[in-house]
């Protein structure tokens, strides 16, 4: 996967545990409807492998 495409889901991952989600979409959608078939599987199992990312909210440090 290119070091653009991870960023942007792990952006999209962000904003979406900040309840941003039109904006997850933005930075994710073209990312993913641009990938070729082997990069659309690598994007598949990351996701896959990181839906904690998407749903658990970070611990706050003070």
């Amino acid at each position: 996967m290119r070091p653009s495409t991870l960023r942007a889901l792990q952006r999209a991952a962000e904003l979406t545990r900040q309840n941003c989600f039109t904006e997850a979409v933005l930075v994710a959608e073209p990312v993913i409807l641009n990938a070729d078939d082997q990069e659309g599987a690598e994007i598949r199992r990351w996701l896959a492998d990181h839906v904690a990312d998407f749903t658990d909210q970070k611990e706050t440090r003070s």
